[in-house]
């Protein structure tokens, strides 16, 4: 049976005390809702709907840049769950399968949970609602039922005191016939205390009609929503604890697991290291046997078998590290290949620019890239040297087996061997820094008006 996703985050989210939208603040470098897109991604579905309403051109946008193909439906007025569901409606025009509806402030539900909820709906249920047991059932809605079968969901509000005893609460998630779940949202009302429209009232509409409808649990931490900065910090650390755990279970050396922080797609190989306060933002992959050194921060690169990188460096998006590469401490590099064995050691930038196999980088070289207008390329061939305070103007071409000069400015192509000097000719003026210096102290002593 084919699958469509529907994922609501539509909801402005007052309590987090933001001007941007709940779903667009960040867990492991992503916004929130591509957290419940990936979940949601492990049913392999035909569709995706993302609906929206507060922020909507914020959010699109963080939409595009995930996946073009989802499909954006707009939540005009928010007037509850069952209305954000509706929304989608036209943009499942002609699909004929399942819906599952997720939400976009809910980060951790399992691909596996999910699977389970569709395994009910093949058993014969019409109606599957994800639950869970609450420690603290607070004001979640509570699910009552008759034995096996689902009857109805209360929402807190509307409870008496009998529902309120009940621990098995409502996640919000749900999985029906897409045909089905649009007519029974039909049929719901907003005769309640808050006046709005419940997804939830669907249940009862179902039993009401002789359908199936039952409640498939799971653990209550894949049930976390995020609704102030307070959660949101311990979803943060509940990713990263997970991410932590996954790298050690995979053979990664994390010298201090709790001062490394990952991104939701960090991909580091066995036996490589990374030691104590690293950051990856998102888009890093580090091949096996690297060694990411302390206070780094990397982002969008491509870190190389057996490659060195810092301590306190950093790799922008389009750095590419080669087998053996070393890059060291205070050395920047962006959309940048350095090729095998090549050295970028100290304190240097090195962007739009390709290194050559065992070129040698010296301390404060600057690839100038930038013209106020366009970036432009700076090539470095193989095992040339590179000297200190070099400033190589783009774009410029440095051959193989070529050098240049401590503190020279190169803006002209440098031949293959050749040796490149491009600095001020040095003039020496004996005696004269004792008389500078008397000078400056005779001024600085005189009063001031």
């Amino acid at each position: 049976m084919p699958t469509a996703l529907i994922v609501l985050a539509a909801g402005q989210g007052t309590r987090m005390q933001s001007d941007l939208p709940k779903v667009m603040h960040e867990l492991g470098g992503v916004p929130l809702f591509a957290h419940a897109l990936a979940s949601g991604a492990a049913l392999e579905p035909e569709r995706t709907v993302l609906v929206v309403g507060h922020g909507a051109e914020a959010v699109k946008r963080a939409a595009r840049d995930l996946d073009d193909s989802i499909a954006i439906a707009v939540q005009e007025n928010q007037a509850g769950t069952a209305d954000a569901v509706a929304a989608a409606r036209d943009s499942l025009t002609g699909f004929d399968g399942d819906a599952v509806v997720l939400y976009g402030d809910t980060p951790f539900i399992s691909g596996d949970t999910l699977g389970r909820m569709l395994a009910a709906r093949d058993a014969g249920a019409d109606v599957v609602v994800l639950g869970f047991v609450a420690e603290n059932p607070g004001r979640y809605g509570r699910l009552v039922l008759d034995g096996d079968r689902l009857l109805r969901i209360v929402e807190f509000k509307d409870a008496n005191p009998a529902e309120r005893d009940i621990t098995l609460c409502n996640s919000g998630v749900v999985a029906a016939d897409a045909g089905l779940l649009f007519d029974l949202i039909e049929n719901v009302g907003n005769d309640n205390a808050s006046g709005e429209y419940y997804l939830t009232d669907i249940v009862a509409i179902a039993n009401a009609r002789g359908l199936s409808c039952v409640a498939i649990t799971c653990d209550e931490a894949e049930t976390l929503g995020i609704n102030t900065r307070a959660e949101l910090a311990g979803a943060e650390a509940r990713f990263q604890a997970g991410k932590r755990a996954e790298a050690l279970d995979n053979g990664v050396t994390l010298v201090a697991p709790d001062t490394v922080f990952f991104a939701h797609d960090t991909w580091v190989g066995r036996d490589a290291v990374v030691e104590p306060n690293v950051v990856f933002g998102p888009g890093v992959t580090v091949e096996t046997g690297a060694r990411i050194r302390a206070f780094s921060h990397l982002e969008g690169c491509h870190v190389s078998r057996d490659a060195v990188v810092g301590p306190f460096a950093r790799l922008r998006p389009g750095a590419e590290l080669a087998e053996g590469a070393k890059v060291g401490n205070f050395v920047e590099i962006k959309q940048a290949q350095i090729a095998a064995g090549a050295k970028v050691n100290h304190l240097t930038y090195i962007g739009n620019a390709y290194v050559g196999e065992e070129a040698n980088i010296g301390a404060g070289t600057v690839t100038c890239n930038y013209d106020g207008v366009s970036k432009h390329h700076t090539h470095i061939g193989a095992r040339s040297f590179i000297g200190s305070d070099t400033m190589l103007v783009a774009p410029v071409r440095i051959g193989d087996d070529a050098m240049t000069a401590t503190g020279t400015v190169i803006t002209r192509d440098v031949p293959d061997g050749a040796m490149a000097i491009g600095r001020a000719q040095q003039t020496n003026k004996d005696g004269l820094w004792p008389k500078m210096l008397a000078k400056l102290k005779r001024m600085s002593t005189k009063p001031t008006s």
